[in-house]
């Protein structure tokens, strides 16, 4: 399964990548190869300074060794061997009227150090998958919000009706920024610790995780597309970069994969790379009322529903 997996990730970067340098129509992916000291590595895709794209990231890794003492703690185990990959994303664009969106598709397998199977492979003790999209608009135009949930919806639909309500709950759980009292978005989904259960096998969870991947490009570059060549003034900007500000503040207090990423000695560079390059902090900021970023802040301190 894991390499399966990370086969998919690597032809999926591949799609990403592809679709995003031709939305934005100049600016091209720059490459990152890395190791980890520790096992493994990754591939770092970074683009900057294009006509749409202010920054972003397509990231994937595959790590292995042994499981970080804070990390057993946190699974509740002993010594224990670990391999972890993934596809990590965001991307945030230049106009503030397109949204910054995050992805993430992970797979995660944890082994019994004590035996070695006949193979020369470790027996595998616990393994699932995890991920999701999510969007953060600056400026809320209602139908773009309700594309990105029908999409999510239909690759959700596609597998089990009940997914979409649970993870877009799971979703708009996650994403809050609780010291703010707000969502970082309008959410997506989220799932995490999907393990094979009498009703679902490992390879149904691969089957819905690779349909949510699959759909990335249909939720997002369509909005791109439709928003990137909108007018906006430098208060517009301005309400962006302090938005922006929120975004850093869950990712660096909240977010269990960041965390994930620095307590495995992960490649500082491509955990980081998440962070917007012009953020601002202004104090007691609050929106005019009755305006456009006033309408934007009732609905990420109510999370509303976007489809049926």
């Amino acid at each position: 399964m894991k390499d399966k997996f990370y086969t998919y990730i690597q032809n999926l970067q591949d799609q990403i990548c592809k679709a995003l340098e031709d939305a934005d129509g100049i600016a091209k992916f720059r490459e990152d190869l890395w190791e980890r000291p520790e096992g493994g590595g990754g591939r770092t895709r970074v683009i900057e300074n294009g006509t749409v794209f202010e920054k972003g990231g397509v990231n994937i890794s595959a790590v292995h060794g042994k499981l970080p003492e804070s990390m057993q703690k946190m699974f509740n185990v002993g010594e224990a061997d670990f391999f972890a990959c993934g596809l990590s994303m965001v991307i945030h664009p230049k106009s503030p009227m397109v949204p910054t969106v995050h992805a993430n598709w992970r797979y995660f397998e944890m082994y019994d150090t004590s035996t070695e199977l006949s193979t020369g492979s470790r027996k595998v003790i616990n393994s699932w998958f995890g991920g999701g999209q999510d969007l953060t608009p600056y400026y809320l135009f209602e139908e773009d919000a309700e594309h990105f949930h029908q999409t999510c919806k239909t690759a959700c639909d596609k597998h089990n009706p009940e997914f979409y309500t649970k993870y877009k709950q799971q979703c708009d759980d996650y994403f809050w920024n609780s010291h703010r009292n707000e969502a970082r978005g309008i959410g997506g989904l989220f799932f995490d610790y999907c393990k094979a259960t009498e009703n679902q096998s490992m390879e149904d969870w691969y089957n819905f995780v690779t349909e949510v991947g699959n759909s990335f490009t249909q939720a997002y570059v369509p909005i791109v597309n439709k928003r990137k060549e909108l007018p906006y003034t430098d208060e517009n900007r301005t309400w962006q970069e302090i938005r922006r500000g929120r975004y850093v503040e869950f990712n660096l207090v909240h977010d269990k994969g960041t965390l994930f990423g620095l307590k495995t000695n992960g490649r500082i560079e491509s955990i980081l790379m998440s962070l917007p390059p012009h953020v601002q902090w202004v104090y007691d900021h609050k929106p005019e009322v009755g305006s456009e970023e006033e309408k934007l802040i009732n609905v990420l301190t109510k999370p509303r529903q976007w489809v049926n």
